[in-house]
């Protein structure tokens, strides 16, 4: 990865001005005006690799296709689904097929491809397009996975009329409609995409709150504020913002050191590199940076773990002490959370005493499911029941991890020590360590689960037993017929309260079985200016930027 100087950035920070000042100037247009503009400077350290929906498979990206596209549904702040071009929608009484009813108010931005060059109105047949582009096996799309084994085989797609759509499955799915808020899932034109076909990539045309301008790949990128964007606040016409601006400094450092000369509107996430200059242990901001700026703090849906491989009937498993659901009990019980987030995390990050679900997930009850807390001396004795007092006798395992996560692997290494459990790390790439997981080539290692959508069957699929690797992502080869049947009941469950419950009882039989140790639940930080006001926070660290103000 290229990492930008602090004196290259400047010249791009210049050149990124005069390239917005010619955008907003029109010849009737004054010097006042021009100035008067709101303009949300925002960096992305990893850069942009596809302003095609199609290929939203990092955070980068669907930031960037968030505010140039809409789909059917949208999320709100609690992560529910509701209404955005689809005004309503109705599921069939045999759970089989969704309808929805679009508006009449949607307008493809402004393009040469569209008649006049004024974009035109959104009508079904656009999300029949759009939906059936992202299954063509020739575009290739990373999100093709959304409707993989889901949909109906002969007609999964109509246009009942222009504002009519509907969606048919093969089965029941009640998460359906939080995985229809996903970025694959918005309209894109016809018209433009099939003129572009690859490079629609850096030509993006969609429906959003802001229109593409201009990209120089790897230095600056534009979007300008759609003067015909359909949404409301009151009597006000979203977005209020003129532009964003997003920058690409790859060195996080010196990124967080243009936010704190003005240079840059927001920042997200505190890389642990200098994660104590920013934040107490306690998490709190050091008292140099107090009323600097706004930090905000919130539930964020990933889930650090580390997985034990479990089926006896592997060679790797049978002759491993992982067999045993005691000892994988006693690794949960000998290590301290607590003291894991504060001093290593600054706390950012809740400490993992409930399921494998984590915090801010709909449905999340940290008094419905248990899982394990700081109990070195239960540790202990269950190794003794096992025939290994104080871990005498007992084998060395091996953890594998990679770099970036060493700090917090050798934590858990000296608290297994602590109680008997002596323990290797084994430091890998990240392609070779997934690699190996995915073949179930190691018994002990860490993980991370992010929410695909938000909807807690997307981590009780973790554990289904029809997900075995490699065709799912049943890393740690977990079998258990009372799971598989409450996760296949849950399908045919369309009342949330009830559907919860169900996944309440499947948590707490993966706890007890134990084939995870949940560390904590992450949270993400997002800081911006004080000059900011209307930026909401949500558990998937989506960046909403419509109903931003920059005062």
């Amino acid at each position: 990865m290229k990492i930008i100087p602090h004196a290259s950035f400047k010249g791009g920070l210049c050149i990124g001005l005069f390239l917005l000042i010619a955008f907003f100037c029109f010849s009737c247009s004054s010097d006042k005006e021009n100035s008067e503009k709101k303009v949300f400077n925002l960096n992305l350290d990893q850069g942009v690799t596809s302003l095609d929906p199609a290929f939203a498979r990092n955070n980068n990206n669907i930031w960037c296709d968030h505010m140039l596209f809409n789909g059917l549904l949208q999320l709100s702040d609690s992560l529910k689904a509701v209404p955005s071009i689809a005004k309503s929608f109705e599921l069939s009484n045999d759970g089989l097929s969704y309808t929805f009813h679009l508006r009449h108010d949607v307008f493809f931005h402004d393009d040469e491809h569209f008649a006049g060059g004024n974009g035109r109105k959104v009508v079904a047949a656009d999300f029949v397009y759009s939906f059936n582009r992202i299954i063509d096996p020739k575009v290739a799309s990373s999100g093709s996975w959304i409707f993989n084994d889901r949909i109906s085989d002969k007609t999964p797609f109509e246009a009942l009329n222009d504002s009519t759509f509907r969606i048919n499955l093969k089965k029941p799915f009640p998460a359906f409609p939080s995985l229809l808020t996903g970025q694959y899932c918005v309209v894109v034109p016809h018209e433009v995409a099939e003129f572009y076909g690859k490079d629609f990539r850096n030509h993006p045309v969609g429906t959003g709150p802001f229109k593409f301008k201009h990209w120089k790949e790897g230095e600056i990128m534009v979007f300008l504020k759609n003067e015909k964007y359909f949404e409301k606040e009151g009597n006000d016409r979203l977005p209020y913002l003129d532009a964003v601006k997003i920058t690409f400094i790859a060195d996080k450092q010196t990124a967080f050191m243009e936010f704190i000369k003005h240079n840059l509107d927001f920042f997200n996430n505190i890389d642990g590199s200098y994660r104590d200059d920013i934040l107490t242990k306690s998490g709190k901001l050091q008292e140099k940076y107090r009323g600097k700026f706004v930090l905000l703090k919130g539930p964020y849906l990933n889930t650090e773990y580390i997985g034990m491989l479990v089926d006896s009937n592997m060679a790797i498993v049978k002759n491993s002490p992982f067999k045993d659901k005691r000892f994988r009990q006693a690794i949960n019980y000998a290590i301290d959370r607590n003291q894991l987030v504060k001093y290593l995390r600054n706390s950012v990050g809740t400490p993992a005493y409930q399921g494998f679900i984590p915090k801010g997930m709909p449905g999340f009850d940290e008094k419905k499911v248990v899982g394990y807390t700081f109990k070195p001396e239960k540790s202990k004795q269950l190794l003794a029941q096992m025939g290994y007092p104080n871990g005498k006798g007992l084998p060395e395992i091996t953890l594998h991890t990679t770099t970036t996560y060493r700090d917090l692997i050798e934590f858990v290494q000296g608290q297994l020590s602590d109680v008997g459990i002596k323990t290797k790390v084994e430091v890998q790439p990240g392609a070779s360590l997934r690699e190996m997981i995915s073949k179930n080539g190691v018994n002990f290692f860490r993980g991370s689960w992010s929410a695909d959508f938000p909807d807690a069957e997307n981590y009780l699929s973790v554990f289904y037993s029809k997900n075995y690797v490699p065709i799912g992502p049943n890393y740690t080869s977990f079998k258990s017929k009372r799971f598989d049947e409450l996760f296949e009941k849950s399908y045919y469950e369309t009342n949330d309260s009830a559907r919860y419950q169900l996944y309440h009882q499947m948590d707490n039989l993966v706890m007890e079985e134990a084939p995870v140790l949940v560390l904590f639940y992450d949270q993400l930080v997002n800081m911006y200016q004080n000059n900011i006001t209307g930026y909401h926070t949500n558990a998937l660290n989506l960046l909403n930027l419509k109903r931003v103000k920059k005062n």
